[in-house]
C-alpha cells in the first residue's frame, strides 16, 4: 500500500512538474531609446512586474531601436507573424489599415494628460478596433501627452507663420492639420526624425515634450510651441500587443500573469509614462535655453478651426468607406469626456 502511493505520487509529480516548472521567454521589441519615457516607466516596469509576478518563469527581453529587424512601419505584422512575440505598434505608422483608429488621433480629440486620454483609448478600442487586432493579443492601447510644434528658429506666434515650414509629422490626421496650416509636412517615422532634422530634409516636427531629449531637439532646434488650453494639438495611439500564438500556447496562470498587467490598468500605465516623460522633457528643453511658446487663445482657436474642416473631410472620407464617420467621431469623443479630470498624481 505504502509502495503504491509512492509510485502513485511519483506518477503525479511527474506529470505535474514539467507543467508548473513551464518558463516562457518573450522578445519584445520597440524603435525609440531606451532612455525615453514610455521604456522607462512603461516598459520596463511592465517587464518586471510580469517576471516578478511569474516567479521567473516568465522571462521578457526588451530590444530597443528595432534590434531584433524590421521597421518601425512592420511592427504590427513582425509581431502576427511571430517574427518577434511582442513590441510596441503605431497603427498610424501604416496609413489606411485601420482607419477607425484614426477618430482617437484627429485635432483636438484628446486632452493633454496621457494617461487621460489612454483611459479613452482603451475604452474605444474595446468598442471599435478589437476585430481589427484580432490576430495579435493586445496588451494596451494608449496614447502620449500633447503634440507639440519642435523648429530651428523663433517659435511662430500666427498660422502665417507655419506658412511653407517643413515639418516631421507621424499621422495622416496630424499631417492633414499641418498642411492646413500652411506647413509643409514631411510623413515619417520617428527614428527617422533626428536625421532629417540634422540633414536640413525639415525644419522641425511635431512629436511630444518627453521624445525630445532622446532626439537631441534641444541641439537641433530653437523652439517648442503649443497651444493654449486644454486640448492637444494632436495625438498619436499606440499598441503594446503580443503573437497569439504565443500567448495562446503559454499554460493557463502565465496568462494570468500577462492578465493582470493588460487592459485598462496598462493603458493607463502607459499613458502616465507619457506625462512624466513631457515634465522631464520639458525641463531638458528650458535648461538648454530653446524658447519655450504657448500660442494665444485666438490663435490656437484660428488653429481649432482649421481642426475642424480636417475632421469633416475625415468623417465624409470614413462615410466613402463605408464607415459612420459621425458616430466614430462621437464615440472617442464621449470616451475623452468621460477620461477627463481621472488623471492620478
Amino acid at each position: 500500500m505504502h509502495q503504491s502511493f509512492a509510485a502513485a505520487f511519483a506518477a503525479t509529480l511527474a506529470l505535474s512538474t514539467p507543467l508548473a516548472a513551464q518558463e516562457v521567454t518573450l522578445r519584445f521589441q520597440h524603435f525609440v531609446s531606451p532612455a525615453s519615457a514610455n521604456p522607462t516607466y512603461f516598459m520596463q516596469p511592465w517587464v518586471d512586474a510580469v517576471q516578478e509576478q511569474s516567479n521567473g518563469r516568465i522571462k521578457v527581453e526588451l530590444y530597443p531601436f528595432m534590434q531584433l529587424g524590421g521597421s518601425a512601419t512592420s511592427q504590427y505584422d513582425l509581431i502576427r507573424d511571430g517574427a518577434i512575440d511582442g513590441g510596441w505598434i503605431i497603427p498610424s505608422y501604416e496609413p489606411g489599415r485601420f482607419p477607425e483608429a484614426e477618430a482617437l488621433e484627429l485635432p483636438f480629440m484628446t486632452p493633454k494628460s496621457g494617461e487621460e486620454a489612454s483611459d479613452a483609448a482603451w475604452h474605444y478600442t474595446q468598442k471599435h478596433l478589437m476585430d481589427d487586432f484580432a490576430d495579435i493579443h493586445l496588451i494596451a492601447a494608449h496614447m502620449h501627452g500633447p503634440g507639440i510644434i519642435h523648429k530651428k528658429g523663433a517659435a511662430p506666434i500666427t498660422v502665417e507663420e507655419m506658412a511653407g515650414v517643413k515639418l516631421r509629422g507621424p499621422s495622416r490626421p496630424a499631417t492633414d492639420l499641418l498642411t492646413a496650416m500652411g506647413a509643409l509636412p514631411v510623413g515619417m517615422p520617428v527614428p527617422s526624425f533626428t536625421e532629417a532634422l540634422s540633414r536640413g530634409v525639415v525644419d522641425g516636427g511635431v512629436i511630444t515634450w518627453e521624445m525630445a531629449p532622446s532626439l537631441k531637439l534641444d541641439e537641433l532646434t530653437d523652439s517648442h510651441t503649443d497651444v493654449a488650453g486644454d486640448d492637444a494639438l494632436y495625438n498619436l495611439y499606440f499598441l503594446w500587443a503580443m503573437n497569439k500564438d504565443v500567448y495562446d500556447a503559454m499554460p493557463a496562470d502565465l496568462q494570468a500573469v500577462i492578465d493582470a498587467n493588460s487592459g485598462l490598468m496598462a493603458s493607463r500605465w502607459a499613458g502616465k509614462a507619457h506625462d512624466i516623460g513631457d515634465a522631464e522633457g520639458r525641463m531638458v528643453m528650458e535648461d538648454a535655453g530653446n524658447e519655450i511658446a504657448v500660442l494665444s487663445p485666438e490663435e490656437t482657436d484660428r488653429i481649432k478651426a482649421l481642426g475642424e474642416d480636417v475632421r469633416a473631410t475625415w468623417i465624409a472620407d470614413m462615410d466613402a468607406k463605408g464607415f459612420d464617420g459621425a458616430a466614430l467621431v462621437q464615440d472617442a469623443t464621449d470616451a475623452m469626456t468621460a477620461a477627463r479630470g481621472t488623471a492620478t498624481e
